[in-house]
């Protein structure tokens, strides 16, 4: 691939769901207390990172509260206006469809089982629900967007869900697809696509 902007990928910041590992998926949930901060930490970090003037970036968001939260947080340690940003649909988390809300043993007890056919393919596995989606299907969903944004000329800042960086690493990063499902996305790092691979950083 020639080269291509620095896309900066950040995790949206801890809520309370995450805390309890129940299904977000497409619901809105607000950050907690660590989420706001890890959001700030993140800024900071790539504040100091960079190498070129932040007012040389695209940034992008996810439509959802999480991620809006978080983007306005990392532009505050960038001491850039906070709600001067675009979002984009196709990086919403992939839907949990009827699973949303749940903790997978709250599902397992509804429903014995079900988290070991699940896993037997992770990344192709549809929840039951109107519009749930896989991992592949996201990809397929949110891979027009990379595209996009590679052939800009501006670089970018992403604040997205652990979802979207499992995509990225998938598309990017060489991993299997269980590889790439099973992989751990933390929300206090940031991973840097540049020239066609991925990388935390």
């Amino acid at each position: 691939m020639p080269h291509t902007p620095p896309i900066y990928l950040i995790r949206h910041g801890q809520t309370d769901w995450n805390a309890e590992n129940r299904l977000q998926g497409q619901t809105d949930r607000p950050l907690n207390q660590k989420g706001k901060t890890q959001a700030l930490e993140n800024g900071e970090f790539l504040r100091e990172h960079l190498s070129r003037p932040v007012t040389d970036f695209l940034f992008v968001s996810s439509p959802m509260l999480r991620t809006r939260q978080t983007m306005r947080r990392v532009r505050r340690s960038l001491h850039v206006p906070e709600d001067d940003f675009a979002t984009d649909d196709r990086l919403r988390e992939l839907s949990f469809g009827e699973w949303e809300t749940y903790t997978f043993a709250e599902l397992e007890q509804r429903d014995p089982g079900i988290s070991a056919r699940r896993e037997a393919d992770k990344w192709n596995f549809v929840p039951p629900g109107e519009g749930a989606e896989s991992y592949e299907i996201l990809l397929k969903r949110l891979k027009p967007w990379f595209d996009e944004t590679l052939q800009a000329e501006k670089p970018a800042i992403c604040v997205s869900h652990g979802g979207i960086l499992r995509c990225a690493f998938r598309l990017f990063g060489d991993l299997s697809e269980d590889e790439a499902a099973e992989m751990i996305v933390p929300q206090n790092r940031i991973a840097l696509l540049e020239n066609g691979k991925v990388r935390w950083l």
